[in-house]
């Protein structure tokens, strides 16, 4: 199998990514999406490999079931509410069942071409290098819930070309979002500089884990040296650096090989490993048995 054939899906076009997922839902405007997320009378485990997006994704969502939420490197078990933002070209999966509900909102940068300041600069929430998670309580979820319903109706009512109006709501919306993240991230200040450090690194590693795979390459993202992103990591942890990039691996190959009927040797490629013998063998070793093996046993 030729390894070059074997990519990560990018998706380019909104309506493109909708279908993939799969969504009933179509935009008319290849620069803006909004829909409201409802409960499923009959949930299902829905599963999306790593894919890149070339457009932001942010939403806010609330459990109104039993649900693990699955965002990269981070799970979240029954969670009341959580509110995501997402750049374009990071590596991304996510599995979740269809008791959630809430808003969800694609957009591409030349939706606000009338906007003159550096986007990433004024909303940095919105992070080039990893994906941002906020676990929230249904308290809160009701307090920013109204300000997304109002950048939604402005869609459900506005030109279906522009979205002018909605547009508009959506920069208000973000400007508010840009003081609540700013409040949040005051409440969390007094964690130690090693604790900020190993959130960044984890970060990270879940938006590089197929295409990075040393201590260096992350130490060069964050401006540290390895030995003290090294020393940082195990000292919070009691980990090594090292063990959270095969752990994102095995995450991402076990939900492969559970949720899919990918290939072994293309999942091998996919994640990044030179042959499909590699990958078995990296499997063995942190599973105690073959991806086969354990693909089987889920099927039982």
């Amino acid at each position: 199998m030729d390894k070059e054939k074997i990519a990560i899906p990018y998706y380019t076009d909104i309506n493109a990514f909708l279908e993939s997922i799969p969504s009933t839902g179509r935009t008319t405007n290849p620069l803006f999406y909004c829909l409201r997320l409802r409960k499923l009378e009959h949930p299902a485990e829905i599963y999306k490999p790593p894919f890149k997006r070339s457009f932001y994704f942010f939403a806010l969502f609330v459990n109104s079931g039993n649900a693990q939420i699955n965002y990269g490197d981070k799970t979240i078990m029954n969670p009341e509410s959580y509110l995501v933002f997402h750049s374009p070209d990071l590596v991304y999966s996510f599995s979740h069942d269809e008791t959630l509900e809430g808003y969800v909102i694609y957009f591409k940068a030349e939706c606000f071409s009338f906007f003159k300041p550096d986007f990433h600069e004024e909303f940095p929430f919105f992070n080039r290098l990893y994906t941002n998670l906020f676990k929230l309580d249904q308290a809160t979820f009701q307090e920013l819930a109204p300000h997304f319903e109002d950048v939604l109706t402005a869609y459900d009512r506005s030109g279906v070309e522009s979205h002018m109006e909605a547009r508009a709501r959506l920069l208000a919306l973000l400007y508010y979002m840009k003081a609540f993240v700013a409040e949040r991230r005051k409440i969390a200040r007094f964690a130690t500089p090693q604790q900020l450090l190993l959130n960044k690194y984890l970060q990270l590693v879940n938006n590089h884990y197929i295409d990075k795979r040393t201590v260096k390459e992350y130490a060069d993202l964050l401006s540290v040296t390895p030995n003290h992103l090294s020393q940082s990591v195990k000292a919070v942890s009691g980990k090594n650096a090292l063990s959270y990039i095969a752990a994102r691996l095995l995450t991402e190959a076990k939900s492969l090989l559970l949720y899919t009927h990918i290939d072994i040797a293309e999942i091998a490629y996919q994640l990044g490993f030179s042959d499909p013998a590699n990958f078995g063998n990296f499997f063995k070793k942190h599973e105690g048995m073959s991806p086969l093996a354990f693909r089987k046993r889920g099927e039982k």
